[in-house]
């Protein structure tokens, strides 16, 4: 059976950009071709059961052919894969998508192209450069500035200047002195303004702002290394004005987000959305209990409890799969009212048509254990290792209750040299946890010995910032023990 190739443009660097049609190829793909350029977050998208290849691709260096990348792509699709060829920016700008597919069509199979927003126009955008300007210019003219080995740019300089427009230079970092010169010396004014964005889109971008006569100068005194782009031409007069990605709260700062993989996504998005640097490392995941005799048996009891109190989404989502399991819904919770740890938990409860009965001020177990107004049973559907503060303060009111683990928590990555020594170097700001699991999952990862003095943990809860602190991590607490409260933490950081 025949398969197909989809050539998917990933954008320039923030997986924001990625756009939602490319990110459904990746998902449903069987296997992914990739470029270097390619972020890590997209990468997270490829399926585990996927084949992930690395044709990547740096400055003279070609550990994979292009013939060669194009023979993977056609044998991987003779041989009946969904196959996702993923690469930087758009695949048709100078990305040699036309070439991939010329040796696809000679063999008549399938193909289909998925647009990727352009460095092009991206990168300039995020450094505050409109690339038009009703004010400045009336045209645009992208322009390779790769330059073959052996071989010297080819290049209509005159052209170029000629058409008074502003010019944007891609992969041109090693001969950005030749294109300058070769600017001034077709009549360019020695003073236009120009200027060079490394790492563009990405909370590494920077922007090297100077005019046509420096600006070589300056990419090397700053010591500007690919990927890069250069733009010249009036527009880059507005750069300074127009900076908004660099005025981003978190523009800089590196945040290790521990959540489980399958829940990690709506922090990581929003702090990238405040412009920090993201460490996606989920350090733990959690997997039901299966078979679950004890659970069975309370949802066929279930008038026997008074209240049931969950300490977390997982614990939910367990309880009503297993619940369903039975042929049963929400119905049969009918008299037996409900409790949440916290609005996360709570919110979990809405998603199958119910509201809790009780959520205390202080999200903790031991709050939750303190304050629920039960007198008869309560039922506890939680994590193997739930803590034992909840159950203290119930036995210590008189509370009858009945304990059930309904999940497991596992500690993931037990050690991560990459983490560990990003840890030592002191580039990493901050870590978000928000349970005191994720907090033992962390320090698994890097190791106890490590100097955990060097990161400040932004913790959802007391529970867990207690966790933190006895490893030596200093702490913030979050006032809302939600996601949004520990995003609304990270803006206040200085």
């Amino acid at each position: 059976m025949m398969g197909h190739v989809t050539l998917v443009g990933a954008g320039p660097g923030d997986p924001g950009l990625l756009t939602l049609k490319g990110k459904k190829a990746i998902e449903r793909a069987d296997v992914v071709v990739f470029d270097r350029l390619v972020s890590r977050s997209i990468l997270a998208l490829i399926p585990p059961t996927a084949k992930a290849i690395d044709v990547g691709k740096r400055v003279n260096v070609h550990p994979v052919p292009q013939e060669e990348i194009n023979q993977i792509l056609l044998r991987e699709a003779l041989g009946g894969a969904n196959v996702v060829r993923l690469k930087g920016g758009d695949p048709f700008l100078f990305g040699r998508g036309g070439e991939e597919l010329e040796l696809l069509a000679q063999h008549q199979v399938p193909f289909q192209v998925v647009p990727g927003v352009t460095s092009a126009l991206a990168v300039p955008a995020y450094g505050g450069i409109p690339v038009t300007h009703r004010d400045c210019c009336s045209s645009l003219h992208i322009v390779t500035g790769h330059q073959r080995a052996g071989k010297a740019l080819d290049i209509d300089f005159d052209a170029l200047v000629a058409t008074r427009g502003t010019l944007v230079f891609l992969m041109g970092v090693s001969a950005l002195p030749q294109i300058c010169e070769g600017l001034l010396k077709a009549g360019m004014d020695p003073n236009t303004p120009a200027a060079i964005v490394e790492r563009g889109t990405t909370p590494a971008q920077r922007r090297i702002s100077a005019t046509l006569s420096t600006l070589a100068q300056a990419a090397q005194d700053h010591q500007v290394v690919s990927p890069a782009i250069s733009v010249v031409g009036g527009v880059c007069a507005l750069a300074d004005s127009f900076d908004w990605f660099d005025a981003l709260p978190l523009k800089g700062r590196t945040f290790v987000v521990t959540r489980p993989a399958a829940r990690k996504g709506t922090l990581a998005q929003g702090l990238r959305e405040l412009g920090a640097k993201v460490w996606e490392y989920p350090c733990i995941h959690t997997t039901p209990i299966t078979p679950c005799p004890p659970l069975t048996a309370a949802l066929e009891r279930l008038e026997a409890y008074q209240w049931i109190a969950f300490t977390s989404p997982v614990g939910v989502g367990v309880f009503f799969d297993a619940l369903n399991g039975q042929g049963k819904d929400s119905r049969a919770l009918a008299g037996v009212k409900l409790a949440a740890i916290g609005p996360g938990t709570a919110a979990a409860l809405k998603k199958y048509g119910l509201t809790a009965d009780y959520v205390p001020a202080v999200y903790s177990a031991q709050d939750l254990g303190q304050g629920i107004p039960a007198t008869g049973t309560v039922l506890l559907p939680r994590a193997e290792e739930g803590s034992p503060l909840l159950t203290q303060a119930l036995t210590q009111r008189g509370i009858p209750y009945e304990e059930l683990a309904v999940y497991t928590t596992h500690y993931d990555n037990p050690r991560s040299p990459e983490l560990r020594e990003a840890l030592e170097a002191g580039e990493l700001s901050y870590v978000t946890f928000t349970s005191a699991s994720t907090v033992k999952g962390f320090v698994a990862s890097v190791g106890e010995d490590a100097p955990l003095g060097n990161i400040t943990g932004l913790c959802i809860g007391h529970q867990t910032a207690q966790e933190a602190q006895r490893h030596g991590i200093p702490v913030l607490i979050a006032e809302e023990a939600t996601i949004p409260g520990l995003l609304r933490l990270a803006q206040t950081l200085q």
